[in-house]
Formats: C-alpha cells, structure tokens, sequence
C-alpha cells in the first residue's frame, strides 16, 4: 500500500450515532460535491487562474459555496474542488442558472480546454446536521497570489453496501480516540447523496462511499503525524478490523488549497 492509501478512520452512515465530528460546522451547507478533474499537461494553474477570477463569486451569486479548490500534490495533472448546496432542489435551480448564465457563456470553453476529463464527482451528504465542513470564513479577495501551507486531507471509502450499526459503535469506540491522540481531528464527515442526481447534464459517481476530512499545518505535519499513527499498535489493530469492511484500499487525497481556497487558506 503507497502513502496515499493509508489506514484510515471510516465514517458514520446514518445521522444521529455518536457526538459531532466536526465543530463549528455549517448545516446550512449539507450536501456537497466533491469534484475531481483531469487536466491537460500544464494547464493546472491555468485552470486556476481562470477559476479564482470568473468561478466564485459568480456561482456564489446563484446558490452555490465554493468550499474549497485544491492542488492535488500527488497528482500534477488534477485540480480537486468542493462545491456546497443547501438542498437538492436549490442544488438543480443554481446549477441551471449558472450554467446557462453570462459568465459560464463567455469563459466555459476557456475552463473546459483545460481538462480532459471532469466526471470524477462524488455527490455527498453530511451523515448527520452538525458533521459538515466549516465554511464560515473570510474568503481571499480577487488577485490573491499568497499559496496556503496548510494541508487538507479527504479520505474517501467504497463499499459493497451499507455499514451497520456494530461497525459506527467499533469506529466510536476505537478509532476516534487514537486518532485524537495522534492530533489528527475529523473535520467533517459524509456519505453519499442517495437521491437521484437532478441536474443531469453534469454526471456524479454512484458508488457507495464515505468521506472524512482533516487538516494539517502542512505536509511534514501529516509525514510526522501519520508515521507515529502506522506506529501504533492499537491503531492498527483498529484499521485492520475496519479495512476488513472496505470494497477496496482507501483513496487518500493530499491537497494544498489555492490562493482564494475558503477550505484551509
């Protein structure tokens, strides 16, 4: 298994098991997407560029939050970003109205020479009101350059089906407490949005999945962090039950968040 598929904390299915996972959240942003795409040789930072002049204030206005836009550290061909709704039927009016609006008029085929593909899209939903990512924060102004150290990390999960109630007690009970411990805290947690997409024209992932996110003050922060956490032999005794309820390894996403990133910026 490579760095980016380390044993990992698997969130909760259903609202109501447990404390809240993330403090400080925003409930009136429950349902996000998180949006991953493949672009062109050396058109990462041109996409960027593009996205932080034209792309925020602009979906903001009809619905939208713009939760966060990434570089993928591992990958220099992918541009990773979050997009948050307050509910699915203001999810399908703000997605019509951007897309059919001035801005994505002018400058969508500028964004979409970037890309070679862009339907890598989960559709998630927080696992319960208070578990999502805090998105309170003062945004960068337009022409912002400075790059954030910070480091977040989005673990993302498959399974063959839904987990049970015996598995949210073993995460509970065992897995959050070494994760404490090793000052790793869960900043939100979700599962996949189980109603229909309702904007078709832009197509998500079906899979079932769980997502947890965290942030470190950088990347020596997570090597350092992490490399205590695989150390331990009560975390690994944990991950080991929990990886034995997974479709496939875990998908670890090292992300460094752009100038204008409301998400770790």
């Amino acid at each position: 298994m490579n760095s980016r598929m380390v044993p990992s904390l698997v969130v909760l299915l259903i609202y109501g098991f447990g404390p809240p996972a993330a403090a400080q959240s925003s409930p009136e942003w429950p349902i996000i997407e998180l949006r991953q795409y493949t672009l062109r040789p050396a058109a990462r930072d041109v996409l960027i560029d593009l996205f932080e002049a034209k792309f925020v204030e602009s979906q903001e206005d009809v619905g939208m939050k713009i939760a966060g836009t990434f570089r993928d550290l591992d990958r220099p061909d992918r541009f990773v970003w979050l997009r948050a709704f307050n509910d699915m039927p203001s999810r399908a009016e703000a997605l019509n109205s951007f897309y059919s609006g001035p801005v994505w008029k002018a400058h969508g085929k500028a964004a979409a020479a970037t890309m070679i593909d862009s339907s890598n899209v989960l559709l998630l939903r927080v696992t319960r009101p208070q578990s999502g990512l805090a998105l309170t924060g003062t945004r960068p102004p337009q022409g912002a350059t400075t790059e954030p150290r910070a480091l977040i990390v989005v673990n993302i999960y498959s399974f063959e089906r839904a987990v049970d109630s015996a598995f949210v007690e073993l995460f509970e009970r065992a897995a959050v407490p070494e994760l404490n411990a090793a000052g790793i805290p869960v900043l939100a947690t979700y599962a996949t949005e189980t109603a229909a997409n309702n904007y078709p024209p832009l197509p998500i992932r079906t899979d079932c999945v769980f997502v947890w996110f965290t942030r470190f003050a950088d990347r020596a922060d997570y090597d350092s962090r992490m490399t205590a956490l695989r150390s331990s032999a009560r975390w690994n005794n944990v991950a080991a039950r929990l990886r034995s309820t997974l479709k496939s390894a875990p998908d670890v996403l090292l992300l460094q968040p752009t100038p204008r990133s409301l998400l770790g910026g």
